[in-house]
């Protein structure tokens, strides 16, 4: 490869929450290993690789000139995301006018929500759902109506269609937030689910926030079908949320963008985002991004790409043959891996938070699945050197998988 996915950066006091928090936010970081073990980061969803080489030296390049006033979006910057966009997903008669800055995804959802509803009004979501959704719908004052995905003969991850449709009817609900690809389950929505999804949601006047963070994580054999593109009334009523954020592993950096085609609800989101006088460019990330979506950035995703996906390949076949009671779907995008470990647990006589701190205790940082709206899961961070995920799982194997409790 062209690119580096094979050396571990020493994270240690850069301020890095996946790092630096263990053992310091009970309830929500794993706790710190215990001694003789070094800790393996596999909980917050960004990765332990660094960055392209090209942003760095875009930030330092412009950091060099000491002014940091006013600014307004570099020439170019548009066109690196509409070029961008139509290399990677296709999108065609993509225009500037499309596109609004947020200074991340959830903000963005924050402002498409506060247009499209009002407090009190309930929103639809799938679990396992990721964390961020139900706690800003709650911080905001919106119910939430939770369908469960579903697993169909082959263990597939699946949206079940006839319970959504209830409960749109049931709790007259006109506006829907929809994660594409889906954290935690990596799945990446075939042409035909988002078709028939969106034509469920013309069907009872359903305005969708699409959150395609994971856009550009797609692993071999699957491709993103961007959620607007199905049909000319998707395009109308979804506002759709990207970032190079998650892709380039530039989550403290805080940029994002939106693509809204639909006239009126982009005028009153771009309203309601200024309305706080925060939600504006930061000069930084805007230099961030046309480095990223500029020359070479799509060899180094395709080649993170598959590194992800030999990762995920390696895990799903350790989990088969060391642990087969624990359900676990292999990856199509993102880096996470969702495990039921309801079975395991039952064979094995031990609790949830037994099974988790058995993990901790070896250096395995996961995360508690729970807070996903789903019992009995753990979700983990794929997205280090292949070395350290088969440390991971070898410690596991070893420690964990093969104890009986007692």
């Amino acid at each position: 490869m062209k690119y580096d996915f094979t050396t571990l950066p020493d994270r240690r006091g850069k301020d890095a929450l996946a790092i630096d928090s263990l053992g310091k936010m009970p309830g929500f970081a794993p706790d710190l290993p215990k001694e003789g073990f070094d800790a393996i980061p596999m909980w917050v969803a960004d990765m332990n690789f660094v960055t392209f080489p090209r942003i760095p030296e875009a930030i330092i390049a412009r950091a060099s000139h000491p002014a940091f006033g006013y600014f307004g979006a570099a020439e170019g910057y548009y066109d690196r995301i509409i070029g961008w966009q139509k290399k990677r997903n296709g999108v065609k008669n993509l225009k500037e006018e499309h596109i609004g800055y947020h200074n991340g995804v959830l903000g963005g959802v924050v402002s498409a929500l506060r247009v499209l509803c009002a407090p009190g009004d309930t929103v639809l979501i799938n679990s396992p759902t990721y964390v961020g959704f139900r706690k800003t719908l709650a911080d905001n004052g919106y119910h939430s109506a939770v369908s469960p995905l579903v697993r169909d003969e082959k263990g597939v991850w699946r949206m079940d269609f006839g319970d959504m449709e209830e409960k749109l009817r049931k709790n007259h609900i006109h506006t829907a937030i929809l994660c594409s690809p889906h954290n935690p389950c990596g799945r990446v929505w075939e042409e035909w689910e988002l078709s028939r999804l969106m034509e469920l949601y013309r069907k009872y006047d359903v305005y969708v926030i699409s959150d395609e963070i994971w856009s550009d994580i797609i692993l071999d054999g699957h491709k993103h079908i961007p959620t607007q593109s199905v049909s000319e009334d998707a395009a109308m009523r979804t506002a759709a949320l990207y970032a190079v954020t998650k892709t380039f592993n530039l989550a403290g950096l805080d940029a994002s963008y939106d693509i809204i085609y639909n006239p009126r609800i982009r005028d009153m989101v771009r309203r309601e985002s200024a309305r706080t006088r925060y939600d504006s460019m930061n000069v930084l990330s805007m230099h961030a991004l046309m480095a990223a979506y500029g020359e070479d950035g799509d060899v180094w995703v395709d080649e993170l790409c598959r590194t992800l996906t030999e990762n995920t390949r390696f895990a799903v076949k350790f989990l088969a043959e060391h642990a087969p009671e624990i359900k676990c779907a292999q990856p199509e995008g993102t880096y996470m891996l969702f495990l039921e470990c309801a079975d395991w647990l039952k064979s094995r006589q031990m609790t949830h938070k037994e099974l988790l701190k058995a993990g901790w205790d070896v250096g395995v940082a996961w995360q508690d699945g729970t807070m996903f709206d789903w019992p009995a899961s753990i979700r983990m961070n794929l997205a280090l050197p292949y070395a350290r995920v088969a440390e991971a799982f070898a410690r596991l194997g070893k420690y964990v998988f093969a104890a009986q409790r007692g």
